[in-house]
């Protein structure tokens, strides 16, 4: 039966034969999309993952576009199609090429929003974040090649003198944009060192400090405890130091200095202080916060409390809280918090009674108060 049909289709005029296929492949993709589709769309809707809901809608458009459009290529090859012509364009040029390409350019956007929303979508779950967002950015940048070269090879473009071409603007875009390149090797470079991660909080060289909200292809943005958007071209951070205080873990260890007089008991002041920090919220249980006495300085027993906090975003804080609470604790222990002294002598004869006298006592050459 299927012969036959094609065969009648094959003897119709072109025009006709057009018709019939755009008819029939509108038909086929009406069918998919509300049979199909709308099965397709419950039996994903059972499940708790996003991504399938997320593949489910990107491959929508995609897969209607494939069934409205291919009709018209099978029928620009067929003996119909290959007989008749329309103006200066054959029927495969005019039917078959354009509708082929509408297809792959269909197909690589919903392969380049799947990879985006997935990344998306990972970065939003709270999970740890074990690629860089940069990976978005160098797979659109694939996908535009790719459906680049496919369209060339199509229409049966001849890209070897492109290849030349591009080679030397590629040496001119180099010279003239080398600290672009330069940014996007360095981000590729941190991507692959796993430098940092979308999350983590980083100190720089410079001394800028903030949590990392965005790695893209030129620049990482870095959020201060000030709430300032900082931009760093990427370059820059592969070539400086970078401190990632949330990692390996999030958690930060912090040193608060304390000093009491000298003829304080140590233990008393150990415990303390002590107490002050296991009473502390931000500070962890674990591992248990220590007192070190690192100094015998000059005022003062010079100690430290070392702790631990969840996260280096709480480290102002933490300090703030323990600061106040150990000064109240030795003001009421009776534990003294001494300051720099200073004893000054001084030496010399008595003061002058009159001008006179003190005109005797300035030396040669001294301008007199009378002057």
């Amino acid at each position: 039966m299927i012969p036959e049909a094609l065969d009648l289709l094959y003897g119709l005029p072109l025009w006709q034969a057009t018709a019939v296929v755009v008819a029939l492949s509108v038909a086929a993709a009406l069918l998919v999309e509300f049979v199909v589709l709308r099965l397709a769309r419950r039996l994903v809707g059972r499940t708790e993952s996003r991504f399938d809901d997320i593949l489910f809608e990107e491959l929508r458009l995609p897969v209607l576009v494939t069934i409205a459009l291919a009709g018209l290529y099978v029928l620009s090859v067929s003996p119909a199609a290959a007989a008749t012509a329309f103006g200066a364009f054959d029927a495969q040029g005019l039917l078959g090429l354009p509708a082929v390409s509408v297809i792959i350019l269909a197909w690589a956007w919903a392969a380049n929003q799947i990879v985006n929303r997935f990344v998306e979508e990972v970065a939003e779950s709270g999970r740890r974040y074990e690629f860089a967002p940069v990976f978005s950015n160098v797979w659109t940048l694939v996908v535009l090649v790719g459906a680049a070269f496919a369209l060339l090879t199509l229409w049966d473009i001849d890209i070897t003198p492109l290849l030349g071409a591009a080679g030397i603007a590629g040496i001119a875009i180099g010279f003239a944009a080398k600290d672009t390149v330069a940014n996007f090797f360095g981000g590729l470079a941190l991507y692959f060192d796993d430098t940092y991660k979308v999350g983590d909080f980083v100190v720089l060289e410079s001394g800028d400090a903030g949590t990392v909200v965005k790695v893209g292809i030129r620049s990482t943005t870095l959020l201060t405890r000030d709430e300032v958007l900082v931009t760093v071209p990427n370059s820059m951070l592969n070539a400086g130091k970078v401190i990632n205080q949330s990692a390996p873990g999030r958690r930060k260890r912090i040193k608060v200095p304390v000093g009491v007089a000298y003829g304080s008991d140590p233990e008393e002041v150990e415990a303390v202080v002590l107490d002050i920090a296991a009473d502390e919220e931000l500070v962890l249980e674990r591992p248990e916060p220590r007192m070190r006495l690192r100094r015998l300085g000059d005022s003062a027993l010079e100690y430290e409390l070392l702790c631990w906090v969840p996260s280096p975003n709480r480290e102002g804080k933490a300090r703030h809280r323990l600061n106040r609470a150990v000064y109240g604790a030795l003001r009421g222990a009776g534990i003294e918090i001494p300051y720099p002294k200073r004893d000054v002598t001084v030496t010399g004869r008595s003061p002058p009674e009159s001008v006179d006298e003190l005109a005797a006592q300035e030396p040669a050459g001294a301008t007199s108060l009378e002057d």
